[in-house]
């Protein structure tokens, strides 16, 4: 081969490599609570606009959403009907198709899969217990539970460890975290050797989200305006609390509480919605995850109940419930600041918001 040959060689082979790491566009589900659909949307990858893909009707208001680790199946709650749903993605479109819908109690709250994606587990607000589901391998849920278990009124969110070894399971009205163990050869909850962890009272743990390298969990306190840092004991499964900090401004005389919280894809930023505030507080995380420092507090849409950061972590996309609208914001790598650059109508009370990767990233494996 001549130099002209080796150089053009060489060329094709840059060009296929930067297509192959070429970052794809994202796919965002939100959950129409009363247009009683789930919204589809595409993400483009470098502008953060959303374009609309389609919208899969629902008997009932979906609340809380959650997709299986291969990216297969979306899992709403339908609060509303006290149901569980399941539905299959297309691959290429990203659309929904309705496989089954079975009953679970009064007003789940929110949803998860274990790690493996073997079982959906479903903390209730109304009917103050846990339930777990089978997803069977066409991704229907099982008609009935394969698990039920008492905890207590306003269980808000169940979220299992990094390690599939643990789950917890936040209440706002008792002020506690319920600890469990899980056996994912079983299949089973069961309640650790401090199975309730009291939280002070007026804090009201809401949800839960884990830090990517580290066993620490981020706890939002919906009453306490605040988040709270827990180590994770892999011995036991036990989580100590360490550091609490402020996600409203101390200047703050009005009423708020907190919903949704997610850590950035690097570990190095946590995000709090505040509802009242209308805002998202902005906290680093140091290198171990232990402590938090606040960044700044950033206006979004108002009544923002559900955000979710894209899995690269260049957006933010909040919802708002009482503003109809989802807000996308671009995140700056080295601050973690937010600045809305895109905004869409999605129609009134919208209750969710969720992105997925692109399918070749699920299937390399990030879930």
């Amino acid at each position: 081969m001549n130099i002209t040959g080796i150089r053009l060689c060489a060329v094709s082979v840059l060009l296929v490599s930067c297509c192959a790491t070429a970052t794809a566009d994202v796919r965002v589900y939100v959950s129409s609570m009363q247009n009683r659909r789930i919204l589809v949307y595409r993400c483009d990858s470098q502008s953060g606009e959303l374009h609309p893909i389609d919208e899969t009707p629902l008997e009932g208001e979906p609340g809380a959403l959650t997709i299986s680790p291969d990216g297969r199946y979306l899992f709403a709650a339908i609060r509303s009907e006290g149901k569980l749903a399941s539905l299959g993605i297309d691959r290429e479109t990203g659309k929904l198709k309705l496989i089954n819908v079975v009953p679970a109690g009064a007003d789940p709250a929110q949803i998860s899969t274990d790690r493996r994606g073997n079982v959906l587990l479903t903390a209730y607000y109304a009917a103050g217990k846990v339930s777990v589901h089978r997803i069977e391998g066409d991704g229907a849920l099982s008609a009935d539970p394969l698990q039920e278990l008492t905890t207590a009124e306003k269980a808000h969110a169940i979220v299992p460890d990094a390690t599939n070894q643990f789950v917890f399971v936040p209440h706002t009205a008792p002020n506690a975290i319920f600890q469990f163990r899980w056996n994912a050869q079983a299949n089973r909850l069961s309640p650790a050797s401090v199975p309730l962890l009291r939280t002070q009272a007026g804090t009201g743990p809401r949800h839960l989200a884990w830090h990517p390298k580290q066993p620490i969990a981020y706890v939002s306190n919906e009453q306490g305006s605040s988040v709270t840092a827990y180590r994770l004991n892999p011995a036991d499964g036990l989580l100590t609390p360490g550091a609490t900090r402020s996600t409203i401004p101390a200047s703050f005389s009005g009423s708020n509480s907190c919903a949704e919280i997610k850590v950035h894809p690097t570990g190095k930023f946590l995000y709090v919605s505040n509802r009242g505030h209308d805002s998202l507080a902005v906290l680093r995380i140091n290198d171990t995850g232990d402590e938090l420092t606040s960044v700044a507090i950033e206006p979004t849409e108002q009544t923002p109940r559900s955000f979710d950061v894209e899995p690269e972590g260049r957006f933010l996309i909040s919802v708002g419930e009482g503003s109809g609208q989802l807000a996308v914001h671009r995140i700056d790598g080295e601050t973690g600041r937010l600045a809305v650059i895109h905004r869409q109508a999605v129609g009134p009370r919208p209750w969710w918001v969720l992105i997925t990767p692109a399918p070749a990233a699920v299937k390399a494996g990030r879930q």
